[in-house]
């Protein structure tokens, strides 16, 4: 019997019209565009507004919705939609049955994941599972965050960081040599202190205390974060390049959760590779937690080419992180209006780029 491979088949994305720059930011809170740029390189981030939706499941209702228009796939065949995501519109039900009930899916299961800014990376690996398992053929994962809504803009350390957006991939059963290939997860447990929203949950209720106390959004240390991502990171990235005797000349991108252009700059060197193999998105696309790494391969996806060897790194709250490999399974330029060295080369701009992507309405 041929080995099953689960396989990236399309990428559909979504990011809320509204921009926050860092002009706006510095009049809300006190900082300037400098300060932003050298500490986190952030310049622009989308931010969801009531009046045009509300909660994560919009974002991911846009992004898949946009995933099935552009591959033609019949709604009815997907068997499963995996969400991940740190900001689910309630409690309960699940943000991936809203999704599912949106979105017409009518013959998948679906479930929420909670890895913080690793959750996508997990869900790829429970994606590809069941995949592999010969029982399933065909399923979506959607990672993404509505991070205004828990972000404190009274906080100037923290509100420039976050940003909305959610994208997703659709995942196959192949019997091709391409596919995920290997993955390295881990988790610590240590990781409250420096990252954590303290109230909100069943340890901490929702009282009139904690609302008055603002702790119902993100507290983080940023220092300790950051020297416990590059650790991580790097070694997670580490592993799987040695696990799969794989030299920087091999890969052609590092996929690296955009958390701080410090961070991916920092991995990215620690083994070799050179800024034109590394994603990066952050300076208009911010923070967007378990949204990140599908949202870079929305954007770079018509420079992607069969075969390509791609590596994944993420890092968040937890403390989480991991790495995985994937050999690339198409040529992304065929969902492309332009080809790829239009925006690679700069022929158009970024706007125009989005736009003939379906980004827009």
């Amino acid at each position: 019997m041929e080995k099953i491979n689960a396989v990236i088949t399309g990428v559909g994305g979504y990011v809320p019209d509204y921009i926050l720059d860092n002009e706006e930011m510095s009049r809300i809170v006190d900082t300037s565009d400098e300060w932003i740029m050298e500490r986190i390189g952030v310049k622009t981030r989308h931010i969801l507004k009531p009046e045009q939706g509300s909660g994560t499941s919009y974002l991911m209702t846009r992004a898949v919705q946009q995933l099935l228009e552009k591959t033609k796939v019949d709604p009815d065949t997907i068997e499963a939609l995996i969400v991940a995501t740190t900001t689910p519109d309630y409690h309960f039900p699940s943000t991936a049955s809203l999704v599912i009930g949106n979105c017409g899916l009518k013959n998948a299961f679906g479930f929420d994941m909670e890895a913080a800014c690793s959750g996508f990376l997990y869900a790829m690996e429970v994606g590809s599972g069941l995949i592999s398992s010969g029982r399933h053929k065909r399923i979506i994962i959607c990672g993404g965050d509505h991070m205004s809504s828990m972000t404190n803009y009274e906080d100037r350390n923290t509100c420039p960081i976050f940003g909305d957006g959610a994208a997703c991939v659709l995942m196959e059963a192949t019997t091709e040599n391409v596919g995920l290939v290997d993955s390295y997860l881990r988790v610590d447990g240590q990781g409250f202190p420096p990252l954590h929203m303290t109230a909100g949950g069943s340890a901490k209720m929702p009282s009139h205390e904690t609302v008055d106390n603002r702790e119902h959004y993100v507290y983080q240390e940023g220092r300790t974060v950051f020297k416990h991502a590059v650790t991580n990171m790097s070694d997670a990235v580490e592993t799987i390049v040695k696990r799969n005797n794989l030299t920087n000349n091999d890969i052609a991108w590092l996929v690296p959760h955009q958390a701080n252009v410090r961070i991916e700059s920092a991995v990215a060197k620690r083994i070799g590779l050179s800024e034109e193999q590394v994603m990066i998105n952050i300076d208009h696309m911010a923070n967007t937690s378990g949204g990140t790494l599908p949202l870079a391969l929305w954007e770079y996806e018509p420079l992607l080419k069969k075969g390509d060897k791609i590596v994944f790194t993420a890092f968040g709250a937890g403390f989480t992180w991991g790495a995985a490999y994937m050999i690339w399974g198409y040529d992304g330029d065929k969902f492309s209006d332009y080809p790829a060295d239009f925006y690679k080369e700069g022929k158009v701009s970024r706007e125009e780029w989005y736009a003939k992507r379906g980004k827009r309405d």
